[in-house]
Order: structure tokens, then sequence, then C-alpha cells
């Protein structure tokens, strides 16, 4: 017999759906931060390979699912979706995609203080201050939404093969 006291402990509350005026509150900042990366010009490929990226370095399944599949709707191919955690080992990305992926980790681990000034340096060579705002941007705002996922334990669902 389960005792229900521990059945109580193990259950996670779904920290979106317990406060959802919070929740709103971050997904209209996403929807902001979306428009500023449009509006500095970066493509939703680029984006989604920043959500990815972030995503993959924080272990959170449930955004993975969900910015893998956005990924390959910006027209996002499976090869670049399958390289993307060993993105400095090809040349199947471009520099600036390299310079937001770079800077995207260093605001993801940003306790490399090292790593983060190399990446700020390699972006400021090929993006603009409107870009370089726009993936910062994107990636503190993935990290809080892998955050709510994480600390949530959102359920990854299957999808039947098509």
């Amino acid at each position: 017999m389960t005792d229900p006291t521990q059945a109580q402990a193990s259950r996670r509350v779904f920290v979106d759906k317990h406060s959802p005026r919070a929740y709103r509150a971050l997904t209209r900042t996403a929807e902001e931060v979306r428009a500023v990366a449009a509006d500095a010009g970066l493509d939703r490929r680029l984006v989604e390979l920043v959500n990815l990226r972030v995503s993959q370095i924080n272990g959170c399944a449930y955004c993975l699912d969900v910015h893998t599949r956005a990924a390959l709707r910006a027209g996002e191919t499976t090869q670049r979706l399958g390289v993307l955690p060993a993105w400095r080992d090809t040349e199947l990305f471009s520099p600036r995609e390299r310079a937001a992926l770079a800077l995207a980790e260093a605001t993801t681990s940003p306790a490399d203080a090292a790593a983060q000034h190399d990446a700020y340096d390699d972006a400021r060579r090929v993006l603009t201050d409107d870009e370089i705002s726009a993936v910062v941007w994107v990636a503190i705002t993935i990290n809080a939404f892998n955050r709510v996922s994480i600390m949530s334990k959102h359920p990854v669902r299957a999808i039947p093969a098509q």
C-alpha cells in the first residue's frame, strides 16, 4: 500500500498551472522577445536553434520536444538538429549562427567568465547590437521556460509515427 504522504511528496506541482498569472506574464515576455528577434532580423530557424541549444544544456526534455518540432516547422534540417550539441565540430553552421549559439551558451552558463567574454567578442564581430540583444533575450527566456518545465516535470508525450 502506498503512503498518501509519500505519494503527495513525489508529485510535482505544475507551477505554470498553479500560478497562471505568473506564467501568462512569462508567455507575454516570450511573445515580445519573438517580436524583438524578428525586428532584429533573426529568422525563426536561428531562434529555434538557440532555444534548442539552451534546452540541451539544461536537460529540459519538454522544451526539447516543443522546440525540435518548431525548428522543423521553420525549415530546419534533421542533420543540423542532430549535430547541434557538437555545433563547434561541424561546418554546418554559419558564422552568425555560431556566434549566436556561443552567446546563448554563455548566457545559460554565466559563471564561466572566460567563455562569456570570448562569446561576446565573437558575437560583436558578426552580430549587430540588436541581434546580440535579441539572442541574449531569447536565451534568458528559454532558460526561464526550462526551469518551469524541469521543476514541474512536464511530461513528453509520444507522437505516433507518420
